[in-house]
């Protein structure tokens, strides 16, 4: 694939990013960049566009303009798990587990594209691919020590509590060793204590794990507390972006979340 961009490019970089559906423009030439080892926030009212970004950089939707770059490879229209493969891990806004599975088998599909199943390997390199499947599992089970699952290892996934079960779509993301993590309302449903450890957790993932992170999320405590940088949208277009503080002071900010005549208020307040 063609280079973007030098070796010390951004982790992921998306330049002009246009989607449409039918009449609707989505998304209208945005640009985001996340920096290796950074945590980024993608925020915005609902309806803004993040998701439709989000489905666009890991190739759920082709975008009709832009480009999309990992690391200043250029993958821009592969295909979900072609960027899998490439380095970008997700989690999604509804939870995506495999009901029947247990918490452990859930986190062990996150290690599919790093497995080569062939019959014919089976058969008659047996040897090999017991050693593979164990190779594996030691990945999973150092991730679910990671992230403190160890006691549910075995419980069908389904009778896991909602915050745990956000737990452990998580870890099935890590299970893909991603280069780049993308998390779509990771802590949506839950309650206080419940988003403090998905927080530690994800601040975990960057500093002892190496991953950058691009966020999703409407806690703005959260989004203050725990991203170096944001974006923020409102009807498909940047409205701000910068330091979490410094980006949600913005009065077109405060007046997609809260209305024109609360961001004239917060103006004369500051003036």
């Amino acid at each position: 694939m063609p280079r973007l961009a030098p070796t010390d490019a951004p982790a992921l970089a998306c330049r002009g990013i246009e989607r449409s559906f039918g009449g609707l423009k989505a998304l209208k030439g945005v640009d985001l960049e996340v920096r290796p080892g950074e945590i980024f926030g993608l925020v915005g009212p609902n309806g803004s566009g993040k998701t439709t970004m989000v489905n666009v950089i890991t190739g759920f939707y082709p975008p009709n303009a832009g480009r999309v770059a990992l690391f200043g490879d250029d993958i821009t229209g592969l295909a979900p798990h072609a960027i899998t493969r490439r380095g970008i891990a997700r989690t999604f806004q509804n939870l995506a587990l495999f009901k029947g599975m247990s918490v452990l088998d859930n986190i062990l599909v996150g290690r599919h594209i790093h497995m080569h199943p062939s019959v014919l390997g089976t058969l008659f390199y047996w040897v090999a691919a017991v050693r593979e499947e164990t190779a594996h599992r030691t990945v999973v089970e150092e991730i679910i020590e990671f992230m403190q699952l160890q006691e549910i290892r075995h419980e069908p996934v389904e009778v896991v509590p909602l915050g745990l079960q956000k737990r452990v779509e998580l870890a099935r993301a890590l299970a893909a060793e991603p280069r780049v993590l993308i998390l779509d309302e990771p802590m949506a449903g839950m309650n206080q204590e419940e988003k403090e450890y998905i927080a530690r957790f994800i601040l975990d993932a960057r500093d002892e794990r190496g991953v950058s992170v691009l966020v999703i999320e409407h806690h703005m405590d959260v989004v203050m507390a725990i991203c170096d940088r944001v974006l923020v949208l409102n009807y498909g277009e940047t409205i701000a972006a910068g330091p979490p503080a410094e980006a949600m002071a913005s009065p077109k900010v405060i007046e997609a979340y809260l209305g024109h005549s609360a961001a004239r208020r917060q103006l004369r307040a500051v003036s």
